[in-house]
């Protein structure tokens, strides 16, 4: 976040109106918060084993430079599994049949007398990718696809490859074209592979399956990983954390027909007012301070018009509440009207990490992990002032989805930037910081959490209705 003359109030967002919008299904939008709380895009949440099946033969795949292990045996049967999903969705979205990937290649990039691939050496090329020239997918087995079966579980290696293979449907179908912004690829991409993750999740593959709670938490945090860290470099065409899992979400939750829909349009458009470039060197990041977050609390009450809003303690979070839990570092007392803040542990928790950071980490640190649980716990003000319960799953979701509100009311390009009073300040969003809230949500979730602190199982539930109040 960064600080910034108040160049807005010309509008706030009407609590009653905000919180409907935020409780009650909007036509065309199917997404789990409107539904059951413990459903995840119309999937009940499940906490069973995710991965390979037991006891089912591997595929008769052929990839080509294999050494048999494991790694391309995982690989081969996921190919299995995605070609048969497209045997049955491409005429969906697409003319004629669907025609395979002709070539499936393994490497090791650590042997200087490798494969070709794409026309170029795969010494020292740590990737997966679809090349369009000659039709094949490639994977180096011996340190990604490892890595991630390490960190996240089998699942991530799988999503990765039916990335991989949306590019090639991408390119059969002629869904894109030469002149389409890079990022539109990789958004269609991510959203096939949603495609097939729900696919995976509702029983229909063969050699795989998907739990709805911590597997395809990790899923999710597999697009995290892989996130563009800086937008303001030209290369970053993948998307931010928070885009990559919204695609992935809508091909979870509308299937393929969903992911032709993305275009450099759609995209635009969803990215609305959010900032998309850091000025200059700033890196977006405003230390947690008891200035800060005071500053942070004045920006919540130009955004919502409330009769009576929460007063704002610093002195702790535990505030002696009667009718509600102390939720480090953050609480809010319904009793008291009162949200109670830990400023030293809310700063740790906000705190960027410049430490050289862990290759396959997806904790992605920084100011936002702590501003948004405070918007969410001044989101409990606001339900309570709509008559709403405070202490249930519907309320966690709420949460988010209101803390998403804030979050794309605090954009320095949204209605609320329209020009004031020049002695006002006022807390603005930075890029980076909806990955930082992603990140937090698909942890711990406090930030969906009722005012107990309870939260639903489902990080994809938790970012879905944040997303939703973006």
């Amino acid at each position: 976040m960064e600080i910034g003359r108040l160049r807005a109030c010309a509008v706030v967002v009407l609590a009653a109106l905000t919180v409907a919008a935020c409780a009650h299904e909007i036509e065309g939008t199917a997404v789990s918060i409107y539904d059951d709380p413990f459903t995840v895009a119309g999937l009940p949440v499940d906490s069973g084993p995710s991965g390979p099946r037991d006891g089912v033969p591997d595929a008769d795949v052929v990839v080509d430079n294999t050494d048999g292990g494991d790694i391309d045996t995982l690989m081969g049967n996921a190919v299995a599994d995605i070609e048969s999903f497209w045997r049955q969705q491409y005429s969906t979205i697409a003319r004629g049949d669907f025609d395979p990937v002709d070539t499936l290649v393994s490497w090791d990039p650590s042997q200087r007398r490798g494969p070709k691939f794409c026309g170029e050496t795969t010494y020292d090329f740590v990737n997966a990718a679809y090349c369009s020239r000659g039709d094949a997918i490639g994977w180096d087995r011996e340190f990604l696809v490892p890595q991630l079966v390490e960190s996240f579980g089998p699942m991530s290696a799988v999503t990765v490859l039916a990335h991989e293979y949306g590019h090639a449907i991408q390119h059969k179908a002629g869904l894109v074209a030469d002149d389409d912004p890079g990022i539109v690829f990789e958004q269609q991409a991510d959203c096939f592979a949603g495609a097939f993750m729900r696919h995976v999740a509702e029983g229909r593959s063969e050699h795989f399956r998907l739990n709805t709670s911590d597997g395809l938490n990790n899923v999710l945090a597999s697009m995290v990983l892989f996130r563009d860290s800086d937008p303001n470099d030209p290369d970053s065409i993948h998307g931010s954390a928070f885009e990559r899992v919204t695609a992935v979400q809508i091909g979870f939750t509308d299937g393929v027909a969903g992911c032709p829909r993305i275009d450099a349009d759609e995209i635009e458009t969803r990215r609305a007012d959010l900032p998309q470039y850091f000025d200059g060197s700033d890196d977006g990041e405003l230390e947690v301070t008891a200035d800060s977050v005071q500053m942070l609390f004045d920006s919540f009450r130009l955004v919502f018009d409330l009769e009576d809003p929460p007063t704002l303690d610093l002195s702790g979070y535990d505030l002696g509440c009667t009718d509600a839990a102390a939720t480090a570092p953050v609480s809010y007392c319904p009793a008291t009207n009162t949200v109670g803040i830990d400023i030293v542990a809310l700063a740790d928790r906000g705190a960027p990490d410049r430490s050289p950071r862990a290759e396959f980490s997806v904790d992605v640190r920084g100011d936002y992990n702590a501003y948004v649980l405070v918007a969410s716990r001044f989101t409990l003000a606001v339900q309570k002032e709509a008559g709403l319960g405070l202490t249930d799953a519907r309320t966690a979701l709420r949460a988010a989805c209101l803390a998403g509100v804030i979050s794309a009311a605090l954009s320095p390009s949204s209605e609320l930037a329209a020009s004031t009073g020049p002695n006002d300040r006022m807390v603005w969003l930075s890029p980076g910081d909806l990955d930082e809230a992603v990140s937090g949500l698909l942890s711990d979730g406090l930030a969906a959490s009722d005012v107990n602190g309870a939260t639903v199982p489902s990080g994809f539930a938790r970012v879905d209705a944040f997303r939703t109040g973006v």
